[in-house]
């Protein structure tokens, strides 16, 4: 039996997925609002912005796959869970580009690098829930995926795992950049392609 929108399970499960996801587009658009608040007081750094730009992708395309949700059911507690750590995740890695406060840093650059280990580690861990979660949801939905979204995400971690340790200013924009220009084209061939 298939959930409806109006079903009063997955309108719940909606509503506590769109207040973290709705944290984190906050965190995201504050974090990159100070750029034009106070363009004087610290240097930007492109890694940092495009990176801040990849998770601003990430969560919108959270948000637009969630009401697929909807054909899920019955739901179980463990579905719920993972994707309630999925989202945590999300928000996580969104606070951890924009701190409160760069007092103890040097600039963007000196921060980004600093918690470079941390952000990757998270992101890294955000492609294994991925994966469980898309697993839990029953192997048609995973095979639906193809051979591309195993692939996919093992490369995400991989990458993750490699951008913890590499501190090689060119490593860090050619990901970013992979990373950008990848999301776009999954979603357009997810749900735009014809």
């Amino acid at each position: 039996m298939e959930a409806t929108a109006t079903d009063p399970q997955f309108t719940h499960i909606r509503i506590v997925l769109g207040i973290v996801l709705g944290l984190a587009l906050t965190t995201l658009l504050k974090g990159m609002a100070k750029f034009v608040q106070h363009p004087g007081r610290d240097r930007i750094y492109g890694v940092h912005l495009a990176w801040a730009l990849s998770m601003f992708i990430l969560v919108v395309h959270f948000w637009w796959w969630q009401y697929g949700l909807v054909r899920v059911h019955p739901w179980s507690f463990t579905a719920y869970a993972f994707l309630i750590l999925y989202v945590v995740v999300l928000f996580v890695l969104c606070t951890l580009l924009f701190p409160d406060d760069l007092a103890e840093y040097s600039g963007w650059r000196d921060y980004f690098q600093s918690r470079r280990p941390w952000f990757f580690g998270i992101m890294a861990v955000l492609y294994l829930i991925d994966f469980v979660d898309t697993l839990i949801k029953g192997r048609p939905y995973y095979e639906h995926f193809g051979i591309e979204y195993p692939i996919r995400n093992a490369t995400y971690i991989v990458l993750c795992l490699l951008a913890m340790r590499v501190r090689a200013e060119w490593f860090h924009r050619a990901f970013v950049a992979f990373a950008i220009v990848y999301e776009l084209s999954w979603i357009y061939r997810l749900y735009d392609y014809l």
